[in-house]
C-alpha cells in the first residue's frame, strides 16, 4: 500500500485494496477507495451506495461453501 491505513488514496490514484475473496464486497471496497479522487460532494452518494450493497451482501443466503452445522 502506498499510503498509511485510514488515510485517503493519493489524488488521481487508486488505493491498494486487499481482496476479501467475495467479489461483490471487493467491488464495493474499490469504489469506496476511489472516492478519495472524487469531489467531496460525491462522497455521501458513494458511501450510501456502498452501505446498501454491503447490506445486501450480508443479507444474502450463504452458498454451499458455508460451514454452518459443522462443529459445536
Amino acid at each position: 500500500m502506498d499510503h498509511a491505513p485510514g488515510t485517503p488514496a493519493p489524488p488521481g490514484g487508486e488505493a491498494d485494496v486487499e481482496s476479501t475473496g467475495v467479489e461483490s464486497v471487493d467491488r464495493v471496497l474499490a469504489e469506496v477507495a476511489a472516492v478519495a479522487g472524487a469531489p467531496v460532494g460525491e462522497h455521501v452518494q458513494v458511501f450510501e451506495r456502498a452501505h446498501e450493497q454491503l447490506r445486501r451482501a450480508l443479507d444474502a443466503t450463504p452458498g454451499p461453501a458455508d460451514d454452518r452445522g459443522q462443529g459445536a
